[in-house]
């Protein structure tokens, strides 16, 4: 499963669906969901958050198990460095490899600060970039203190995160050249509203690439996606969460609808997202989903 999951990102075509996992003790609603609009027929596999923003979530590690099982498709696991130490982190991968979760994202996470748990405190023993030189002595069959494993783990496949727009492009530059020469296989970006966005993204990566010494694969960049049909979201994601960027142009076509009415806003939203999909897919055919579990307009846009 995991082999073929990979073999399909170095294929021609890859589209994966990022799941949040829920406030509660089960995951049989999204579950549900999934298969109400056969979501896994139109994937290649999925993803699960870590506790995003530090909200408290069902774990992301048993979300991706259940997801595997119950789909029989190959699920990326988030794994972030807010929660976890050096032994825990490791502990984490010895007990997901016996299990077959072997894609790893790699995610510095966002701060304790921000958490719905009072007090809460990070642990941030490190960056993302541990957890990757982490992976890649497992890959060498030994832990990250040297010692070897009596068993060697089978290979984990490591994932890693960038912002999709900066001012500067030296600095998204940087932040991929960082991940890749860390031994990230791909790296997913957040979300990307504009064609021309998504060329100069591409354009840093390969030069990332092309800089890296004695590169140990051949990455390969996943573009991120998440549909809009409010004015609202749009004006969230551009104002409030770095690394994204929404064209005047969405928020000028969603703001106009909006004075007709709630229905003509979402009418307009979902063409404009369907629309921009269809030619960042065509661009690069390799794209990650993310919809906060709003799976019915994720079928609206991949159908």
């Amino acid at each position: 499963m995991i082999e073929n999951f990979i073999k399909k990102l170095y294929g021609n075509d890859f589209l994966s669906l990022e799941v949040t996992p829920p406030h509660a003790p089960t995951l049989e609603n999204i579950i549900e969901n999934i298969k109400k609009y056969k979501l896994d027929s139109l994937v290649d596999g999925f993803s699960t958050t870590d506790n995003p923003l530090a909200r408290l979530k069902y774990d992301s590690m048993f979300s991706a198990l259940k997801l595997q099982q119950t789909f029989n498709k190959a699920c990326i696991t988030t794994m972030s460095m807010r929660d976890r130490n050096k032994i825990a982190l490791q502990s984490d991968l010895l007990g997901m490899n016996d299990f077959d979760l072997r894609v790893v994202l790699a995610l510095t996470g966002d701060p304790a600060k921000s958490s719905d748990q009072p007090n809460t405190k990070g642990v941030n023993e490190g960056r993302s970039t541990l957890l990757l030189d982490m992976i890649k002595c497992f890959n060498s069959g030994i832990d990250y203190s040297g010692k070897p494993f009596k068993i060697a783990p089978k290979k984990i496949y490591p994932f890693a995160v960038s912002n999709a727009y900066a001012k500067n492009s030296k600095t998204l530059y940087k932040n991929i050249y960082t991940k890749l020469s860390h031994g990230a296989i791909a790296v997913i970006t957040q979300p990307v509203y504009d064609i021309e966005n998504a060329k100069n993204i591409l354009k840093i990566f390969e030069e990332a690439k092309k800089d890296i010494p004695f590169l140990e694969n051949d990455p390969v960049l996943i573009l991120g996606f998440f549909p809009i049909t409010r004015l609202r979201t749009a004006q969230f994601l551009n104002s409030h969460v770095p690394g994204i960027h929404v064209p005047t142009y969405w928020m000028e076509k969603l703001l106009h609808a909006k004075e007709i009415s709630e229905d003509e806003e979402f009418k307009v939203g979902i063409e404009l997202s369907k629309k921009t999909f269809n030619e960042i897919y065509s661009l690069n055919r390799k794209v990650h989903l993310m919809s906060a579990n709003h799976f019915e307009i994720v079928k609206k846009i991949v159908d």
